[in-house]
């Protein structure tokens, strides 16, 4: 018997030429049929081919299968699909993971999926229905505030919630014995400094460039910081093998990685926005709950760098 090939969401994304929150999406609607295995959802080749065939028929405003063409293989029916609700939870902290399996367990009907994008990327695609926990670490440098400035601009006329997760320390990863003696962030205004940077929207590219932006230090001409990455640890490692002096991101990834140290400067402040809905009550109403007990807070004590005095506060409620 010759096995079907199964895709994950990142492989379909690519193949589709779309973004992988749009392809959550689709598995959210149940517009594209997947299934479980472990933490990852899959995708079979012949699902995803039927979908491309119904796409184009709905392009065309007609079937795309012909008369005598055999019919798309449709998935067996699921007996729990009608009770599930599919929850896309986005950022990359592990803390996240954690939430999406005590969301799993003690909320009834809720399937958790985790997207592991950026902070701006998330909350754009909260707007378009894309996403449905949103975690966020956006500096506004003006106020000194974080993620609320954004979600209040974005989010105008929409009912939501802002709720606080975690503190966490950032800031630079410089080479061992940092020779190029940075300490501060008007640092980043030496000369010849070649950095490793993350893609845009994300918290940690907010940070920098609010910081560059509130010294005056132009990023015309500054070496790397036009190349992108898309996480913490691949920063890190770019300072770690020499092709970077500098980069910015959290404590946690600097500990992975040999040959850099952490130089810390800020506490971020990583939140959790989530739209007000009938719909949406009772999980929202889950996921404040779970944050505020004990047994999420237990697991997060055990992982040195969080500081949980406020986590569960609700900052600000539209």
């Amino acid at each position: 018997m010759i096995e079907e090939t199964s895709y994950t969401a990142e492989e379909v994304a690519a193949l589709l030429k779309i973004s992988k929150l749009k392809v959550y999406d689709l598995l959210k609607k149940g517009e594209l049929p997947s299934y479980r295995v472990g933490k990852q959802m899959r995708v079979d080749s012949s699902d995803l081919e039927a979908y491309k065939q119904r796409s184009k028929g709905a392009g065309a405003g007609f079937s795309a299968r012909q008369p005598n063409a055999p019919a798309a293989r449709q998935p067996s029916p699921d007996p729990n699909a009608a009770r599930e609700r599919t929850l896309i939870i986005t950022g990359q902290d592990v803390s996240l993971d954690i939430l999406a399996r005590h969301l799993e367990r003690r909320v009834p009907g809720m399937r958790p999926l985790r997207s592991y994008v950026g902070s701006m990327d998330s909350l754009v695609s909260m707007y378009r229905g894309e996403a449905d926990i949103v975690s966020a670490h956006l500096l506004d440098g003006d106020s000194g505030t974080y993620n609320t400035p954004y979600v209040r601009k974005l989010f105008v006329g929409q009912s939501y919630v802002v709720v606080h997760m975690l503190k966490r320390s950032a800031g630079l990863y410089v080479r061992k014995g940092n020779p190029r003696k940075l300490t501060a962030w008007a640092d980043l205004g030496q000369a010849g400094l070649r950095f490793a940077n993350r893609e845009k929207g994300s918290g940690a590219r907010v940070l920098l460039d609010e910081q560059l932006r509130l010294r005056g230090i132009s990023t015309d001409g500054l070496p790397g910081y036009e190349e992108e990455e898309s996480n913490h640890l691949a920063v890190a490692s770019k300072v770690a093998s020499g092709e970077a002096d500098v980069g910015v991101g959290s404590e946690k990834a600097a500990r992975l990685v040999g040959g850099i140290e952490f130089v810390p400067l800020i506490q971020e402040q990583v939140d959790l926005v989530m739209l007000k809905k009938e719909e949406n009550r009772h999980w929202v109403d889950g996921v404040i709950a779970i944050l505020r007990s004990d047994a999420f807070r237990s697991e997060l004590l055990h992982m040195e760098g969080y500081d949980l005095s406020r986590t569960g506060d609700i900052l600000y409620e539209s």
